[in-house]
């Protein structure tokens, strides 16, 4: 029986889907789909119920700004993974290479199932069966991409065409790959009937990969080779070397390895493609998330406090407030606290150009959402003026933020709900709901959660800078001196 090892690729920042997605929050980390799981926790459990097969624990490769959320939502599952942390995203060819490098400790050779953090799959079954068809030619040494049986003149994706039929049934030698096409280029593929969406799903031998990234692109491989050689196990974490790693070239999957495949050079293993539909989506845009979700009679979608008169096939999500419509048709409407996004479901390709001025104009909100996770919890910024900010914070039963102090404020903390221990200079003291404590500017503090629920508290802060960059830290649970 073969080793089957998933590796979740988990980076990328999903930017056609703000203002929900934002860098330091993407996509693959929000329950898009359902109330229940993100999309990163369905691709975990898209696992389940594969039988027959020698299944490995999972990798997930992701950015290590939010290592802490991708690591909360496995414990919430009760998942085992070995999370590999990227110091900086450099796309899906270098990530791959980082988990068959260390796939192969210990003189292992597994298949690695590579799978998109941000994808949708409604028929697991279906996703099932072309994993066990594809075991055969990826252990015997091809790389495989499985290839979306189109049903519509889709212009957001790229398109494989297949060519010739593999030796193995229900296989293709790929003949090429084509970049996203306009509307009438789509409908020529559709109508030939040899060309697929490209999925991004991908499966080979771990060693299979490292020739061929080598082959290629020796530079990613060197890189990556030395990236990893300096590795360290950080907690929960397995990291990389940093200064190795930037130095690696930026390249996906694609143009890396699987172009140069499609030519026929004879040093590459072979590249081959198995069509399925199993309900696929990469779940890009609001639009292609309109279409996936279920809808009312009039063909809108709503979630949160939404209400509709008279209109017709929309998108409408309230995260924090009543959003109420009336007589609109084909548009999308995204509340958050922070941001609320407006447009027409036939632009909404566009959305990434709104995130692109909110780079140029250095604005917060195209990456971090008002509400910040955290290792310990989370806050939420509600307020902000002239030498003041208030913020709700709520901590984890048993967790604390670090030991640290701040040169430019004050701060103090109101417990609203639980006990709070606190820290303060030289003295360790207990604060109840309903009481409160000051924390001198250029102190040494200490916030922790001794109870079994958990802590809320109401934070003021004043000074002549509020800034996420003024703490010092002297102790850390989370390595984050």
């Amino acid at each position: 029986m073969h080793s089957l090892t998933p590796v979740i690729l988990c980076g990328g920042s999903g930017t056609r889907l703000w203002p929900l997605s934002r860098e330091q929050y993407p996509k693959q980390l929000l329950p898009l789909l359902n109330s229940e799981n993100s999309l990163l926790q369905d691709t975990v459990r898209r696992m389940e119920g594969l039988t027959g097969v020698q299944l490995g624990a999972t990798m997930v490769v992701c950015n290590e700004e939010y290592r802490f959320v991708v690591a909360e939502q496995l414990r919430v599952m009760n998942k085992v993974a070995s999370i590999l942390l990227e110091p900086v995203g450099r796309n899906t060819a270098p990530a791959l290479t980082l988990a068959a490098l260390a796939s192969m400790q210990s003189g292992n050779d597994p298949i690695l199932l590579v799978m998109p953090a941000d994808h949708m799959i409604m028929d697991t079954a279906a996703f099932h069966v072309v994993i066990h068809k594809s075991i055969k030619p990826a252990a015997e040494g091809a790389i495989i991409t499985f290839g979306i049986t189109p049903d519509s003149p889709e212009t957001g994706y790229g398109y494989i065409q297949s060519g010739a039929a593999f030796e193995e049934d229900g296989f293709f030698h790929i003949e090429r790959f084509v970049e996203k096409p306009d509307f009438d280029t789509a409908q020529a593929y559709l109508d030939a009937g040899s060309y697929l969406w490209n999925s991004g799903l991908f499966m080979m031998r771990a060693s299979v990969w490292l020739s061929a990234i080598g082959y290629c692109r020796a530079d990613i491989l060197m890189a990556c080779q030395t990236a990893w050689n300096q590795s360290s196990v950080d907690g929960d974490f397995l990291r990389v070397e940093k200064t190795a790693f930037v130095q690696c070239p930026i390249d996906s999957i694609d143009y890396a390895v699987m172009e140069n495949i499609a030519t026929g050079v004879d040093s590459l293993p072979t590249g081959i493609v198995i069509p399925f539909s199993a309900g696929w989506s990469d779940v890009g845009t609001w639009d292609s998330l309109w279409q996936i979700l279920p809808k009312d009679n009039k063909g809108n979608v709503s979630k949160g406090d939404v209400l509709l008169h008279d209109c017709h096939n929309s998108l409408v999500m309230s995260g924090n407030r009543l959003v109420a419509c009336v007589g609109i048709e084909d548009i999308v409407v995204i509340e958050t606290p922070d941001a609320i996004l407006v447009a027409h479901k036939d632009k909404t390709q566009d959305v990434k150009k709104i995130v692109d001025r909110l780079k140029r104009e250095k604005r917060t909100e195209g990456q971090l959402h008002r509400k910040i996770f955290r290792p310990w919890g989370w806050y939420d910024c509600v307020d902000i003026g002239e030498r003041f900010q208030v913020k709700r914070i709520v901590v984890k039963p048993n967790a604390s933020l670090s030991l640290q102090m701040h040169h430019y404020r004050a701060e103090h903390w109101i417990v609203v709900r639980g006990t709070a221990r606190v820290t303060r200079g030289d003295t360790k003291y207990l604060v109840s709901e309903n009481e409160s404590t000051f924390i001198p500017l250029g102190t040494r503090h200490r916030l922790e959660n001794p109870g079994s629920v958990p802590l809320e508290i109401i934070e003021v802060q004043s000074g002549s800078y509020l800034g996420e960059d003024d703490i010092v830290r002297f102790e850390d649970d989370y390595g984050r001196l």
